[in-house]
């Protein structure tokens, strides 16, 4: 039997998984998604649908609680796209550069006043009793006309935070990015949410 402050990780991108395991640090145990279950299709309509399904059908697979989140990408200048389908901006299995290319054609007529943008991430933990913490993180930035630095993962190579210094996520550590992320901010989010036992 696990311990109650075990849970499966539902995602199956490892760069999602060791931002998530370095956010959540010590405060709740994380197992890996078994590789017997499969990939579960993000057929939601926003960013809650998805983290559920995935979370849910982990805990159908496993017996056990489960985490599992979904991010997408504002974009003010194109009506709040690429949004839900920010994984799969450029197709079903785009490249992180793939999608970085097309979001930059996309913008390429946009000055920089035009090019504001937020990340939200939506992070949620569910039981197999079908108890449910949903905890959600969001971050202010603009786009940048290049990409920018070589750490993180996705679209961190143009997104510049509001709140930082100028400098994408790319070209922050790992922990100066968590401080500031829509990741980070649902995590430690979720983390408060499992603590308080609501």
């Amino acid at each position: 039997m696990t311990s109650p402050d075990t849970f499966v990780l539902a995602t199956a991108n490892p760069d999602k998984a060791k931002e998530i395991e370095q956010i959540l640090g010590s405060s709740v145990t994380l197992v890996p998604r078994p590789v017997s279950v499969g990939e579960v299709a993000e057929t939601g309509e926003t960013l809650l649908d998805n983290a559920l399904l995935k979370a849910r059908a982990l805990v159908a697979a496993t017996g056990q609680a489960a985490i599992a989140d979904d991010t997408g990408l504002e974009v003010d200048a194109l009506g709040g796209a690429p949004g839900v389908h920010s994984a799969r901006y450029a197709g079903e299995d785009a490249t992180y550069g793939a999608n970085v290319t097309k979001l930059l054609v996309a913008l390429s007529d946009v000055g920089p006043s035009g090019r504001g943008a937020r990340f939200r991430t939506v992070a949620v933990a569910v039981w197999a009793d079908g108890h449910e913490v949903v905890a959600e993180g969001e971050v202010e930035g603009t786009i940048a006309s290049d990409p920018r630095g070589h750490e993180g993962f996705g679209y961190d190579p143009v997104f510049v935070p509001v709140d930082g210094d100028g400098r994408t996520f790319a070209e922050m550590t790992p922990n100066e990015k968590h401080r500031l992320s829509h990741r980070g901010r649902a995590f430690r989010a979720l983390a408060t949410g499992l603590s308080s036992g609501s």
